[in-house]
């Protein structure tokens, strides 16, 4: 399914957005932009779509989520209910940041923090209860004071507990500029080749490492082990035809990305995802991007 492109406002003499929406609202569906974006739920509760993570949220869920990352929030409330402030948000280009890191030493500070927002991050609630009161003020606030408001929020997002990370791999790699050496070039070879039996002994005679020590270095660069980072890959492979080709059976889906019998593909979608294939290609169809095939 196409996520719909939201064209961002920012007022002529400011250099991105702050604001508060209510709930039902235009910007309330399956949707992207090419802006970084701040988000903090004051009211209602629901669920959750940040690429192809699904999960529920509640009052005073802060996540922040980096350029063009499929994004929704759908809240449980009675079909002619409406809620004036449901979210309050923050919207700020690329460039904007990159020409102020780029031009003052300090700024790179939020350099990590940028970089791992590609994916969607899930702060905890004291990061949040901390967060609230600067965003109120941003959204009223102008001149300077927005300013040093801006990057005091993104200061306490960048020193905060280690926040979760929300989508999957699929969202964190970027195979236009990765590196030709090393892991990350057994990591292209890997991807280009998912579907294939590649196995430890063949990516480390690729990059000139013994098994051992191709093992450790994998692990170092990835967090896991190579058979489970090819498994959480052939389930995301798995999510995106889900959602993409909702006219093909899952057990189609199944062989296509590697897996050799169903059972084994379920068990692992289960545990990586938290639903069957078929539960959550049903929430995304509920979602309202596409009818799910029967």
């Amino acid at each position: 399914m196409q996520p719909d492109l939201e064209l961002v406002h920012i007022r002529k003499g400011e250099s991105f957005a702050a604001w508060m929406h209510g709930y039902p609202f235009r910007t309330v569906r399956w949707h992207y932009h090419p802006e970084y974006e701040i988000h903090l739920v004051v009211a209602t509760s629901g669920r959750f779509y940040i690429g192809d993570h699904i999960g529920q949220f509640s009052p005073g869920q802060l996540i922040m989520t980096g350029p063009n990352l499929p994004q929704n929030w759908i809240s449980d409330i009675a079909p002619d209910e409406f809620v004036p402030a449901r979210s309050l948000v923050i919207q700020f280009p690329p460039k904007f940041v990159e020409d102020c890191t780029s031009s003052m030493a300090e700024m790179e500070a939020i350099t990590p923090l940028l970089d791992r927002s590609h994916r969607g991050l899930l702060f905890d609630n004291a990061t949040s209860a901390v967060v609230k009161p600067l965003i109120e003020e941003l959204i009223e606030t102008r001149g300077l004071r927005r300013l040093a408001l801006f990057w005091e929020i993104l200061d306490v997002l960048a020193t905060a507990p280690e926040p979760e990370v929300l989508a999957s791999l699929s969202y964190e790699l970027d195979l236009s500029n990765i590196n030709d050496s090393g892991i990350n070039r057994a990591i292209a070879h890997l991807r280009e080749h998912l579907t294939d039996d590649i196995d430890e002994r063949d990516l480390a005679n690729m990059v000139g490492h013994s098994s051992s020590s191709f093992s450790r270095a994998f692990k170092r660069h990835t967090g896991t082990t190579l058979v489970r980072y090819k498994n959480q890959l052939r389930v995301d492979l798995a999510c995106l035809a889900l959602l993409t080709r909702p006219e093909v059976k899952i057990a189609e889906i199944c062989y296509e990305i590697g897996f050799s019998n169903l059972s084994n593909f379920n068990r692992h979608f289960q545990k990586m995802k938290g639903m069957s294939p078929s539960q959550f290609r049903a929430t995304f169809a509920a979602n309202g991007a596409f009818k799910a095939a029967e």
